[in-house]
């Protein structure tokens, strides 16, 4: 989330400290999305002290069927980097999407967005990551 390793190591351990702190005075969450959400603040607020990406207007393109044969042409850190360099709040939307292990509502309650908020921000992700990528991958797609 954070775009730098070093920074992300910093939220994850701010994290773990956090949920320590809980633990000792026995108030630690019973919700299993605590630990994403509380990260994911942490990430939010060290990103914040350093320099921000401008908003950029970035090209969209339809899904095509052979995406899911474009995406697995990427090296993992591809995939991380773009998302890494996508704005908050899309930029957690889309690694919680990739990640394929929440449910829209977790997604939703997780970023505190309405859930058209968050099917917007995947779906324009998914539209830029799309265009993206067929910049990025060989077309070996039938003619």
């Amino acid at each position: 989330m954070t775009g730098d390793a070093a920074k992300a190591l910093d939220g994850f351990q701010n994290t773990l400290r956090e949920a320590a702190a809980l633990a000792a005075r026995q108030l630690l969450p019973d919700d299993r999305l605590w630990c994403f959400h509380e990260a994911r603040h942490q990430c939010l607020a060290i990103a914040s002290k350093g320099v921000q990406a401008e908003g950029a207007a970035m090209p969209e393109e339809s899904i095509t069927p052979d995406a899911a044969m474009r995406v697995a042409q990427l090296e993992p850190a591809q995939l991380a980097a773009w998302v890494a360099g996508a704005p908050e709040p899309q930029r957690s939307a889309l690694a919680f999407f990739y990640l394929n292990q929440f449910s829209h509502r977790e997604m939703q309650n997780l970023l505190d967005l309405k859930m058209d908020e968050l099917a917007r921000l995947i779906s324009h992700g998914r539209a830029q990551f799309q265009a993206w990528l067929n910049t990025v991958t060989d077309d070996r797609s039938p003619r």
